[in-house]
């Protein structure tokens, strides 16, 4: 687990809304914000998937795609604050959009792409590095999403990911 710094703290409780706001429509609650190298939020991303039926709509993409439209946006030296480790799909799309730096809460042990099962932001044969802090908030990020399968699993559906426990 990382050291984090108070700005951090603030953010990563921005992509917390953002999670919550997820579970509300129905989808796991994952959120992400993207926050230029001025500390502005430029990017706000929840997972829709179920919402749109579009498996591609991960937090972490919702967040670039939102942070398109931010006027003057420039991704170099940007940090994405996301409640659940990124999949490979994320990192990806985080090394070439060049994003610094991703702060996450909670770690995944069956798809985490930053750090548990795969390091593509520090993989040399990628044309991008991006440092990633671990561990912000994690137990809210984890209690977050463990309450919303135990609820599912009350009704019947759903089970719950390999969140680090």
């Amino acid at each position: 687990m990382e050291l984090h710094d108070s700005s951090d703290r603030r953010f990563m409780e921005l992509a917390l809304e953002q999670a919550r706001l997820a579970a509300t429509h129905g989808d796991v609650p994952i959120g992400a914000v993207l926050v230029s190298a001025e500390g502005v939020v430029t990017g706000r991303g929840r997972n829709r998937r179920e919402e749109r039926g579009d498996p591609t709509a991960h937090a972490e993409i919702e967040a670039l795609r939102d942070a398109v439209g931010y006027e003057g946006w420039r991704r170099e030296g940007s940090t994405m604050f996301v409640t659940l480790e990124p999949c490979p799909m994320c990192m990806g799309a985080l090394v070439n959009a060049r994003v610094a730096r991703v702060v996450y809460g909670a770690s995944d042990l069956k798809a985490g792409a930053a750090k548990t099962l795969y390091r593509l932001g520090d993989d040399p044969r990628l044309n991008h590095r991006v440092q990633v802090s671990d561990g912000l908030m994690k137990d809210e990020c984890r209690q977050l999403l463990q309450g919303f399968f135990k609820e599912l699993r009350k009704r019947g559906r759903g089970q719950d990911p390999d969140v680090e426990r």
